[in-house]
C-alpha cells in the first residue's frame, strides 16, 4: 500500500461525499443502459450479473471479488456501473423484470423502500455466515434491517466527525483534541477569546443541518420514529428527543454565529469558511479535508484534524453513517451465486485490503476500523471519522423515509434554530406530518 500512499489519502477523502450523494440517490425518470461492463470469463458454472454505482468500488476491488469467485464456482461475472441519474427508476424497473440484475449496490438508507415492495430478497438466514465472526458497522446495518430481517450486506460506509485546523486551535493554546462536551466548550471558549473582535465563529452549526442535529437528540437517547411490532412511530416529541433538540439549539446559539440559524451547509459553504479561517470547527464528512484544501492551497493536510463530536451522555455523539450495502433481486435466478459473491465481496480481506486499502472507503466491519487506524500509513487527520463510525445511526427504515426527507418537513430545525417555532410545537408538527406518512 505504501507505494499509493497519496491515491488512496485522495480517494479516502472523496469517500464522505461519495457516500453521502449515494445516502440521497433515489430520484429519477427512466431505465437506461449501463455506463459500462466487464466480463470475468470462466470455463463453467453459469453468469452473475452485479449493477455497481458509480464511484464506489474501484476497478482493482471487482476484479480481486471477481477473481477469487470465479476461482471458487466457475462462474462468470458481468459487472455494470450504473450513473446516479435516474436510478431509483432504473433500479425499480429491473427489480419488475424476470430477468433483473443479481447483485445489486443499494445505499444504506434506500433499501427499506426496495425491501416494502418485495423487490430484493431476505438475507437473514445468510447473514452469520457471511458476517465471518465480525461485528457490522451499525450504520450500515441498522438501516438495511426491516422488522427484523436483513435486506442488504454492509459494503462500505463514511461517517461524519468534527474537523479543525490545528495552527488556528494551537495559537488559541489548545495542543490536543477534546474527548468530553466540557472540554469541547472550554477550548472554543479559549478560542473565542482569541479571535474577539474579528469575524470568527468558534464552532459553525448551521441551523438546516439536520445530519449534524440529529446527533444530539441521538446522544439524548431521543431518535425520529420508533419502531413497534412492525409499525413506525414518529418520537421527535418524545422527553428524550425534546432534550437533544434543546442540548442542540443551546449548542449552536452559544458556538456558531447567528446568521448561521437560517443557513444549510453550502451557502456558504463551511468548508470554505474554515479554509479561509473564519471557524473553529465544523461537522462534516471525510470530503472536506480535501475541499478545504482546494479553497485553501496553503492548508496541508496535517495542519487539519478529526475527533469524533463529544455527547452530554459521556460518550461520543452517534454519527449519521453514509455508505452502501449490497441486496439480492427476489427475482434472480442466481441467487445461491449472488449470496456467494457478497460473502467474497464482504469479506475481512477484500474490505481491509481493497475497499479500505485501494479505494479509501471506511471497511464494512468495526475490526477492520482498527486494522486501519493500526497501519503505518495511516493518515492521522481521518482518524475522527473512523472513531466516529464505531458508533453511528441512520435514518427510519421506512419506505416512507425518503418523503420526509424530501418534502421539507426537516426545515423545522431551521425554524428552531432562528426562534420562529419553540422546539415542542416543532416536533409536534414534524411527529403529525411524519405518523399521516408512516400510516399509508
Amino acid at each position: 500500500m505504501n507505494n499509493n500512499v497519496n491515491g488512496r489519502r485522495a480517494r479516502i477523502a472523496r469517500a464522505g461525499a461519495l457516500a453521502t450523494v449515494s445516502a440521497l440517490f433515489l430520484a429519477g425518470c427512466s431505465m437506461g443502459a449501463p455506463s459500462s461492463s466487464t466480463t470475468n470469463n470462466a470455463q463453467s458454472g453459469g453468469k452473475l450479473t452485479v449493477w455497481v454505482m458509480q464511484g464506489d468500488q474501484s476497478a482493482d476491488t471487482l476484479k480481486a471479488i471477481n477473481d477469487r469467485f470465479t476461482k471458487e464456482t466457475g462462474a462468470k461475472v458481468d459487472v455494470q456501473t450504473q450513473q446516479w441519474t435516474d436510478i431509483n427508476t432504473k433500479v425499480t424497473t429491473a427489480l419488475s423484470t424476470d430477468t433483473p440484475p443479481d447483485v445489486i449496490d443499494f445505499g444504506n438508507t434506500q433499501v427499506a423502500g426496495f425491501a416494502d415492495s418485495g423487490g430484493i430478497m431476505d438475507l437473514t438466514e445468510y447473514a452469520d455466515d457471511i458476517r465471518q465472526g465480525n461485528t457490522w458497522l451499525s450504520g450500515l446495518e441498522e438501516p438495511a434491517t426491516i422488522d427484523g430481517k436483513l435486506y442488504g450486506i454492509p459494503a462500505l460506509g463514511a461517517a461524519r466527525a468534527v474537523v479543525y485546523n490545528k495552527k488556528v486551535w494551537s495559537a488559541a493554546g489548545i495542543d490536543k483534541a477534546p474527548t468530553s462536551y466540557a472540554e469541547l466548550e472550554s477550548d472554543l471558549q479559549k478560542l473565542k477569546d482569541a479571535n474577539a473582535g474579528g469575524d470568527f465563529t468558534p464552532f459553525y452549526l448551521p441551523g438546516r443541518d439536520w445530519k449534524s442535529a440529529v446527533q444530539w437528540i441521538w446522544d439524548a437517547g431521543g431518535d425520529f420514529a420508533e419502531q413497534h411490532d412492525g409499525a413506525w412511530s414518529s418520537s421527535l416529541s418524545s422527553e428524550k428527543s425534546l432534550k437533544g433538540l434543546d442540548d442542540w439549539v443551546q449548542f449552536q446559539h452559544k458556538w456558531s454565529s447567528e446568521a448561521s440559524r437560517a443557513l444549510d451547509t453550502d451557502s456558504p459553504d463551511i468548508s470554505q469558511l474554515m479554509a479561509e479561517g473564519k471557524v473553529g470547527a465544523i461537522i462534516n464528512n471525510s470530503a472536506s479535508i480535501r475541499t478545504i484544501r482546494e479553497f485553501n492551497h496553503d492548508i496541508q493536510a496535517d495542519d487539519l484534524g478529526s475527533f469524533p463530536m463529544p455527547g452530554l451522555s459521556g460518550k461520543s455523539q452517534p454519527s449519521m453513517m453514509a455508505g452502501s450495502v449490497w441486496g439480492v433481486a427476489q427475482k434472480s435466478r442466481n441467487k445461491d451465486l449472488a449470496v456467494k459473491w457478497i460473502k467474497i465481496a464482504a469479506s475481512p480481506e477484500i474490505q481491509s485490503d481493497y475497499v479500505f486499502g485501494k479505494d479509501g472507503w471506511m471497511p464494512n466491519y468495526v475490526e477492520g476500523l482498527d486494522k486501519a487506524m493500526a497501519s503505518d500509513d495511516f493518515p492521522a487527520y481521518l482518524t475522527g471519522f473512523f472513531e466516529s463510525a464505531k458508533r453511528t445511526k441512520a435514518t427510519p427504515a421506512s419506505p416512507q423515509w425518503l418523503t420526509i426527507e424530501n418534502d421539507g418537513s426537516l426545515q423545522f430545525f431551521k425554524d428552531i434554530a432562528t426562534g420562529s417555532q419553540d422546539a415542542a410545537t416543532a416536533a409536534k408538527s414534524f411527529d403529525d406530518h411524519a405518523n399521516s406518512l408512516y400510516s399509508k
